[in-house]
């Protein structure tokens, strides 16, 4: 898949999996990347990262998606994986209190690390899970209006709502790359570099944010 990058797709949109350790990250990412679920998955250690094509419009997205680990001692490794991060996927585990309270923790260190531009979609996973619930619905989507994210819950297990919770970031991206880059461009802005990959396809640089775009914070769903 890498050795064909320039050919496979038009743009590429790096984003961060992050949250407490357990609540399921590892799984969300296998169940998009490659439908799969380990009911016995291991800590990730250190980051991860997969790859997979979306097609938006007429534009093939590559979506890298880097699982950092949940635990304390890793967490020096990770934060410099949140540099270039157009979005994020800030997990919380609905049937671990101590997990939803770990959020404002996480989002600091995401935004003090990533771009305050960045498109976060707040998830609250292990929906399938209810009979143990901790957290109620209306908590999660009232923390994400607090902090201008966007919302949904997910079962990695029973595939729910996993492949709306990345494509809503990942469409967010591209929404909002389009509107930016037809700014800059209006505006002649010396920060844009347009870029051409061997495919002939083009690439907009805005302010050196990894190899495509810049983000844009986003709102409550």
């Amino acid at each position: 898949m890498a050795n064909s990058f320039d050919e496979e797709c038009d743009y590429l949109f790096k984003a961060v999996l992050i949250g407490d350790s357990a609540v399921g990250k590892s799984n969300l990412l296998s169940r998009f990347a490659k439908d799969e679920f380990c009911l016995d998955s291991k800590p990730t250690i250190g980051v991860e990262f997969a790859y997979r094509n979306i097609k938006v419009g007429d534009k093939v997205i590559k979506a890298q998606i880097w699982d950092t680990a949940g635990q304390e001692r890793f967490r020096a490794i990770t934060s410099s994986y949140y540099r270039g991060a157009l979005g994020a996927l800030l997990v919380y585990d609905i049937t671990r209190r101590s997990t939803f309270e770990s959020l404002k923790k996480w989002l600091k260190e995401l935004r003090h690390f990533g771009s305050s531009e960045m498109v976060i979609v707040l998830v609250g996973n292990k929906s399938d899970l209810i009979q143990f619930r901790e957290v109620n619905l209306d908590e999660g989507q009232s923390f994400a209006q607090l902090e201008d994210l966007f919302f949904m819950e997910t079962s990695a297990k029973e595939n729910l709502n996993v492949e709306d919770a990345f494509l809503k970031m990942v469409t967010s991206i591209y929404d909002i790359t389009c509107h930016k880059s037809l700014e800059t461009k209006l505006s002649t802005d010396d920060h844009v570099t347009p870029t051409t990959l061997q495919g002939k396809k083009e690439i907009i640089c805005i302010n050196e944010v990894s190899e495509t775009k810049q983000t844009s914070r986003c709102c409550s769903y």
